[in-house]
């Protein structure tokens, strides 16, 4: 097989079988949610029917159950994202949680007064007001590497901000404005150099394309399920099991200690030690059957599909006057999030307009307004692809996009 079979993974995923306002369902908002196939539905719904207790507790044989799948997933995570051991990864309520997780505690441990923390103009806020709260409250330097005018990372910025006073380095793997791949292995390079670790922001990354932990070098790597086919309400945490073990516990309750007196408590070893109280636990068997549906399908071949989808439209956007795409022009080191806007429309106008139409894409600042004020605008309207997207689906953005367009002409 050298292509997706599209028909047959649409067939996947019911919800797409709907009409919005009389129209073909067109779903183009999936670096917000990603749709969920039915494989993993059904693997939740056999846990809730047949497994369900908690995990790490009774000695029975639904909680042994339970626990063994809890666990399973966690080793499918290690393999998906070339982590040398299941230990490293971190269960949490998403990708936000995640990086709240590193900031709440490594940051908290490690940050002090004149130290400098280094991110990304592009940064998600999740990954942006952690670090700039510990900044005011530490009162430390926070310091942006800023971007090109073709929406690419300045490594030379970079170069220069990243310095020996630096303690962390806070970057997007991809973002979810520009679609920009950034050269994390690059910048953990860099960071090491200079005696500082690298948070990774990976919510846009897996899922679209290969990633392994172990050769990018970061030291924390964070994602979400609900945006790679898995349910919400999940996410991951890597880190390397030398920081993990260093770091002091997130949140306290049950299952995360080894001992607790009326004097102290000791804690339980990574990554029981950031689990406390009773996980999502249907949520996390939930990521191990996305990874498994995943694997099935080829990362390399989700990366080709999206790549020639996010080429076609890149080309078919271009041919619409007044229209302005931010970031990359071309299809190297990107992935399919793009932005754009049409001049004097605003952007929830016509995301307004293109889902009368059934085309579902998303409208507003996306959560990274110091990007916004870089690109000199408030908000754009953003279509992102995903394994079940075609280019008729293409097609029917544009065409929406030229009849939105003629529609409020008129009206001026």
């Amino acid at each position: 097989m050298d292509k997706l079979d599209v028909k047959k993974i649409k067939a996947d995923f019911p919800i797409l079988n709907q009409k919005i306002n009389d129209e073909k369902l067109i779903y183009l908002d999936n670096a917000a949610t990603s749709q969920m196939p039915l494989v993993v539905e059904k693997q939740i719904e056999h846990f809730t029917n047949f497994d369900r207790a908690n995990v790490h507790r009774g000695v029975h044989t639904l909680g042994l159950r339970a626990t063994q799948k809890y666990e399973n997933a966690r080793q499918k995570v290690a393999d998906f994202i070339g982590a040398k051991n299941a230990s490293e990864i971190v269960f949490t309520s998403g990708c936000t949680d995640s990086l709240n997780l590193v900031a709440a505690t490594y940051g908290e441990q490690n940050i002090q007064a004149g130290d400098e923390i280094v991110v990304s103009i592009m940064e998600h806020h999740s990954n942006f007001l952690p670090w700039q709260q510990i900044a005011l409250r530490k009162n430390a330097k926070l310091k942006f590497i800023e971007i090109d005018a073709n929406g690419r990372l300045d490594l030379e910025d970079a170069k220069s901000k990243i310095t020996t006073k630096t303690k962390i380095v806070a970057i997007t793997h991809v973002s979810n404005v520009l679609g920009t791949i950034n050269p994390i292995a690059a910048l953990t390079s860099l960071a090491h150099k200079n005696g500082a670790i690298v948070v990774v922001d990976g919510a846009q990354a897996v899922g679209h394309f290969p990633v392994n932990v172990t050769d990018l070098d970061a030291d924390f790597y964070a994602f979400s399920g609900h945006k790679m086919f898995a349910p919400t309400g999940v996410g991951v945490l890597y880190g390397k099991k030398a920081l993990l073990e260093q770091m002091p516990p997130y949140r306290f309750g049950g299952e995360m200690i080894t001992n607790v007196t009326r004097k102290g408590a000791t804690w339980a070893p990574v990554p029981q030690k950031f689990e406390a109280g009773t996980p999502n636990i249907s949520g996390v068997i939930g990521v191990g059957a996305a990874i498994d549906y995943l694997g099935k399908l080829d990362l390399t071949l989700i990366q080709k599909h999206e790549d020639s989808l996010t080429a076609y439209a890149l080309k078919e956007l271009s041919k619409i006057d007044d229209l302005v795409v931010y970031g990359p022009k071309d299809c190297s080191n990107r992935t399919g999030v793009i932005s754009f806007n049409l001049r004097k429309i605003h952007p929830h106008d016509l995301a307004t307009a293109l889902d009368l139409n059934g085309v579902e894409v998303r409208a507003g600042h996306h959560c990274a307004q110091p990007l916004m004020e870089s690109l000199k605008t408030e908000s754009t309207v953003r279509a992102s692809f995903s394994i079940y997207n075609t280019k008729n689906d293409i097609d029917q953005l544009v065409s929406s996009i030229q009849e939105a367009k003629e529609f409020f002409g008129e009206l001026r």
